[in-house]
């Protein structure tokens, strides 16, 4: 079972509501601080969520005792650049530690977690863990005695807490591959503890970000050339949720219509610019037909779409083009995965 797949529509953000919350912090700091002991009274808490749900009703947030607050999408990737611009705005708050996705916390894993009527010992928690270094993924099933007792979806929510205070939330969207659940202990499973260090094993070959090529046809049968970066996380790039695609023309090609000196040269100048701009990033691209399209994920609110702008205006092989479009899931990647 994938239970990092999440519906595709989810209503628009409200980007005003982080400022409203924000203020309406600093007015009710003192009462929060001084129910953080006890826990937030009713009034106080469905306050607090109607400001959270004001930004966006998808948002989730923990209130720990610290104090510590965590507004996170819960995993929804549509949702971490959101998550990101509300830690951002936060203003000086002495004493207080923000958080835009959940922190791993191995000390939760030796304790009770409540769910409804059912309480489950993470004790007991074992993972089967399988390793697929050519997706940079761990693959895993989740096992607990009592989920023999309980529901699939109870199941998985004992399964999305563990992970969570294991990894910490972007590390299990970085890294996590599917998750199986269990009512068998898997063969050679492990304490959730462990799953840090092989990830780490994992992940090591993929610090620095790699580029794979392949090959395909144009739509008019011609080769074409792919080329994307791997592994490209969502996580890394909170607040790049502009997809931007970067339609160059190249005047000197092969019979295959594939670029030749110095069109070759030009579009390596170019993928180099493009490479080394800040607030975007290079994510593929395809080329074929006499045209390379370059895929970037951008911050609209960096300044970088000037930049783009004037890199096309100054292209010497033809027209380029910019075309833009909102997709903070990244779903225009989506052919180029694994």
């Amino acid at each position: 079972m994938g239970i990092f797949r999440r519906p595709r529509e989810t209503p628009s953000p409200s980007l005003p509501a982080i400022s409203e919350f924000w203020e309406w912090f600093g007015q009710a700091r003192a009462r929060i601080e001084a129910q953080l002991a006890d826990g937030l009274s009713t009034d106080l808490a469905e306050e607090f969520a109607h400001r959270i749900y004001k930004i966006h009703p998808g948002l989730q947030w923990d209130l720990g005792q610290r104090p510590v607050l965590t507004v996170t999408g819960g995993g929804v990737a549509e949702l971490r650049g959101l998550s990101e611009r509300w830690l951002r705005a936060a203003p000086p708050a002495p004493g207080w530690t923000f958080h835009a996705a959940r922190q791993s916390d191995l000390a939760k894993l030796n304790e009770k977690l409540v769910l409804g009527e059912h309480e489950f010992d993470l004790n007991y928690v074992r993972l089967g863990m399988r390793a697929d270094p050519g997706r940079a993924r761990i693959h895993l099933t989740a096992y607990h005695p009592d989920f023999l007792f309980v529901d699939e979806e109870t199941q998985l929510q004992v399964a999305l807490h563990v992970l969570d205070w294991a990894l910490g939330e972007d590390d299990v969207a970085r890294w996590v591959g599917d998750v199986k659940l269990a009512i068998e202990p898997p063969i050679d499973a492990l304490p959730p503890a462990t799953l840090a260090a092989v990830v780490d094993q994992v992940a090591e070959p993929f610090r620095r970000p790699q580029w794979l090529t392949g090959e395909g046809r144009t739509p008019r049968g011609h080769p074409a050339g792919v080329t994307a970066r791997f592994p490209l996380h969502r996580q890394d790039h909170p607040l790049c949720d502009l997809h931007v695609e970067l339609s160059v023309p190249y005047a000197h090609s092969n019979p295959d219509r594939l670029p030749v000196e110095p069109s070759a040269s030009a579009l390596r100048k170019l993928e180099k610019r493009l490479d080394g701009l800040r607030g975007a990033v290079l994510a593929a691209r395809v080329t074929g037909d006499g045209l390379r399209v370059f895929h970037l994920y951008a911050d609209a609110d960096s300044g970088v779409l000037a930049e783009l702008d004037q890199l096309a205006a100054g292209w010497g092989e033809g027209k380029a083009k910019v075309a833009t479009a909102p997709d903070p899931a990244w779903r225009a990647l989506t052919p180029f995965q694994l």
